[in-house]
């Protein structure tokens, strides 16, 4: 028991050097000696759990991906704007709580290929229901997607530079409003 509280601490510890570091400069750039020094552990703890800072780096991100499709989970088949608001408003929360994480995942020196991903799942458990709602076709359904994604995570982004100045509830439903308006528009 006592080994899975060090293995974890060990973990929690990695994680937050990386991030710090990451605010610095990009992945490519860091090596593991820089973030073993930071982290106050040995190169050999290092390896015992991860390749490389990529690989960790990898396993930070595999994470926030399986939590965003647990709040993704519940919008499946239901896209009213009042159920948007509600995982809207999970996410934005979640970001909230890792907001350091998440300013580093989406900020400069971030790995893109995240934010891509991030913008496939998300795109891959909504479009379809879109398209069948709107009636419209599949080019036209992962434009609007696109525009959405992307717009999106502009906000997110300046939310997050704006040091969270909107509470969650507030963001979700500027966000849903946007996103249903826009489609709307786009629509008509």
């Amino acid at each position: 028991m006592a080994g899975d509280r060090r293995i974890q601490y060990t973990k929690m510890v990695l994680r937050e050097s990386l991030i710090e570091l990451l605010r610095e400069k990009p992945i490519a750039r860091l090596t593991v000696t820089e973030l073993c020094k930071k982290a106050d552990i040995n190169r050999a703890t290092f390896y015992s759990h991860y390749r490389d800072q990529f690989d960790l780096l990898a396993q930070i991100e595999s994470a926030v991906i399986a939590d965003i499709n647990s709040y993704l989970d519940h919008f499946i088949h239901e896209t009213s704007e009042a159920n948007m608001v509600q995982i809207l408003t999970k996410i934005f929360e979640y970001i909230q709580q890792n907001s350091k994480l998440c300013q580093v995942l989406l900020g400069n020196n971030g790995n893109i290929d995240f934010q891509t991903n991030i913008m496939k799942i998300v795109s891959q458990r909504v479009v379809f229901e879109w398209q069948k709602k709107q009636k419209v076709d599949e080019t036209t359904a992962e434009y609007i997607y696109t525009y959405v994604a992307t717009g999106s995570i502009g906000i997110i982004r300046k939310w997050l530079g704006d040091d969270k100045g909107k509470p969650p509830q507030q963001m979700a439903e500027f966000v849903s409003h946007l996103v249903y308006k826009g489609i709307e528009a786009l629509i008509e």
